[in-house]
């Protein structure tokens, strides 16, 4: 297996509490992983540490083979590695193709923000690669006016744009709509679509089950449990999360 993501043996300790035991957790090239398991099980700490916020206590991580050591959030974004978070970190009062560049604006051979040229890729970005139509959400608009779809699919887009090879996806569907959570894992998709690989942490196990390739449960640090979507039902999902919930085994 071509592996884009491996973590091998991390853990991660905050003062007494211990919220990584050493797990191995790896993400395919073009694979979509949901990441799930219930509050305080570990997910956000092993994404901050694979997005460069936290340093493991112990164990090796490796991006497309290369051993990562003392990693960065911008040395993470500079790999390729991009989050799309639940609050969805968009300036609400800036326009759309302002934040689409935010941070890495394109220039002019002489050094000047190309207005023109960030305006003219914002509208081929939200046309062609995610089907955005609606003349709300265009490249001069207020990204404030937008819904929560339209910011998500904004996030999304961004993130494809500069070339991110895995994007992790921070419980997305927390306040969309019906019409918006079905858009987004059309979103989600898309990603695998463009043959990038794909971590949606969510709550929800309807919305990770309908997108996902494999499904690995977290349980109080640990990995207690991954499944091949194509293997298992729904129903034998959430009966298995259900029993790791409560007693912390899976069988």
């Amino acid at each position: 297996m071509d592996y884009i993501l491996e973590m091998r043996n991390v853990s991660k300790r905050f003062g007494e509490v211990q919220a990584l035991r050493p797990v191995d957790f790896v993400v395919a090239r073009n694979e979509v992983v949901g990441l799930v398991g219930d509050n305080g099980a570990g997910k956000s700490t092993l994404i901050k540490i694979v997005t460069g916020y936290h340093t493991p206590d112990s164990g090796e991580v490796y991006f497309k083979g290369k051993k990562l050591e003392g990693l960065s959030v911008a040395e993470a974004r500079q790999l390729g590695i991009e989050t799309v978070y639940q609050e969805r970190a968009l300036a609400n009062l800036q326009t759309l193709w302002r934040n689409i560049f935010m941070g890495r604006e394109l220039t002019t051979y002489l050094g000047f923000l190309d207005v023109n040229r960030m305006e003219q890729e914002t509208k081929k970005l939200m046309v062609s690669s995610m089907g955005f139509t609606s003349a709300a959400v265009a490249s001069d608009a207020v990204v404030g006016t937008f819904s929560g779809g339209e910011k998500q699919g904004v996030s999304i887009v961004r993130a494809l744009y500069f070339q991110a090879e895995l994007i992790i996806l921070d419980e997305p569907t927390m306040g969309l709509s019906v019409s918006e959570t079905r858009r987004f894992l059309e979103f989600v998709r898309e990603i695998k679509e463009a043959g990038k690989s794909c971590i949606l942490i969510d709550h929800n196990v309807f919305h990770v089950y309908a997108v996902a390739d494999r499904i690995v449960v977290l349980d109080r640090g640990v990995v207690a449990g991954e499944f091949l979507t194509k293997d298992i039902t729904l129903d034998e999902l959430m009966e298995k999360m259900y029993r790791v919930a409560q007693t912390g085994i899976l069988d």
